[in-house]
């Protein structure tokens, strides 16, 4: 693990039971509003760390890909919500906009891989969180939280995950 700044963290998995293993410790400080927001390229195993978010927030359904059903719903036992959005095949924001980002956010926390797509409509306090494939079995994985929730939940999962 490197850290960027002050506030941002990066560090390398060096598998997807590693990234699973990650996406754990960050889904159990998830609350209701909370926003995750995923950018990275084809196969950089951004579902692969949602599958880990999902398990680690108690989810009790299984996790897939929303990639052409755009948005899943998980539950737990509590009846709180997880929403996993991809964004992939949004054409424009405004067809963003008719999925009710506000919504989502209101009900339960929302999750959304290739976020970079719509920005402009997602409010401005988020974690943003970049994978990049470096080679088969490696990802690099970028925290850069903004606004003050996301920089504790960033501080929390560097405690939680590096005890720093």
């Amino acid at each position: 693990m490197s850290i960027l700044n002050s506030e941002s963290i990066e560090y390398f998995s060096r598998s997807p039971e590693q990234s699973k293993r990650f996406g754990m410790r960050l889904g159990c400080l998830l609350q209701k509003g909370d926003l995750i927001c995923f950018s990275g390229d084809l196969g950089a195993g951004k579902t692969t760390f949602v599958q880990g978010i999902a398990k680690g927030w108690g989810s009790i359904d299984p996790v897939t890909s929303p990639t052409f059903v755009l948005i899943n719903e998980y539950n737990r036992m509590d009846k709180n919500i997880l929403f996993h959005f991809d964004a992939y095949r949004i054409g424009n924001t405004w067809e963003a906009e008719d999925l009710d980002v506000d919504r989502m956010l209101r009900f339960g926390s929302l999750v959304i891989e290739w976020a970079e797509r719509i920005d402009e409509i997602l409010p401005k306090e988020k974690l943003w969180i970049k994978m990049e494939w470096v080679s088969d079995e490696q990802r690099r994985i970028t925290f850069t939280p903004q606004g003050k929730r996301y920089v504790q939940i960033t501080q929390s999962f560097r405690q939680k995950t590096f005890g720093v």
